[in-house]
């Protein structure tokens, strides 16, 4: 480990999104540091990025257990380098009406979607506050800023989310660290809407879903934005998007 190595994690990097994110770090010279509670998933993504010449680590750990947490931080800064920027990816949207919702499920989301944006936001703060810089983003839903019928308990984590990211990034801008809160708006290019909703990945021809690579662009404009003109909310959505 070298102290000009740069490090990107990307926690909840499946196979768009996140995936395509680490991607992008990865190709201007990020170690790109990836994790999922099954680290077998992930080797399809080491491989793609090694295969471009990149350099990727994966690591099985689950955002929930801050003893995992605190585990993951250390090893990656203790042997592979300072952590620069984080992502925070997990979603959890599962629909469900109110009068079925589970105590059960409904914490179970919550402690996806938000706590676990608490546990890994922290521990990676507290590192880039010494070093005095570092990006710190979430990625958001419209359920963020308005809560849909079916989906109160989703709504609820994407609301923690967006509240956690603005206290940070009010608290921590100050000290040269860029939080900022991406609101996804839409479908998203991925083998669920393709073989789950027909109809709509159909607009793909019109670019009417959203591209995970398009989306890593904006991530990584965030990240490289000059601290006079930082950006802490970005709205992501097709042009066809209703909203």
């Amino acid at each position: 480990m070298t102290e000009n190595n740069k490090v990107v994690l990307v926690i909840g990097a499946g196979d768009a999104t996140g995936g395509a994110i680490a991607k992008r770090f990865a190709r201007e010279g990020y170690i790109a540091c990836v994790t999922r509670r099954s680290a077998d998933k992930l080797q399809p993504l080491l491989e793609e990025i090694r295969a471009q010449g990149g350099q990727a680590h994966g690591f099985a750990s689950d955002a929930r257990k801050e003893e995992e947490v605190a585990a993951l931080v250390e090893q990656i800064e203790s042997t592979l380098g300072p952590i620069e920027a984080f992502v925070f990816n997990i979603g959890a949207n599962v629909p469900c009406s109110i009068l079925e919702e589970t105590p059960r499920k409904y914490f179970k989301i919550w402690e996806m979607a938000c706590f676990a944006g608490f546990l890994t936001a922290q521990a990676v703060a507290r590192r880039m506050v010494v070093r005095e810089r570092g990006t710190i983003l979430f990625t958001g839903a419209t359920a963020g800023l308005r809560g849909a019928a079916g989906f109160a308990a989703f709504a609820g984590a994407k609301h923690g989310i967006r509240a956690l990211a603005q206290s940070m990034a009010r608290e921590l801008g100050p000290r040269n660290i860029h939080v900022a809160h991406v609101v996804v708006d839409g479908a998203i290019d991925t083998a669920f809407i393709r073989d789950s909703f027909p109809e709509r990945y159909a607009l793909k021809e019109q670019d009417g879903i959203l591209d995970p690579a398009h989306l890593a662009d904006n991530y990584w404009h965030l990240h490289a934005q000059p601290r006079d003109a930082w950006t802490f909310e970005l709205d992501l959505r097709p042009w066809m998007e209703r909203w």
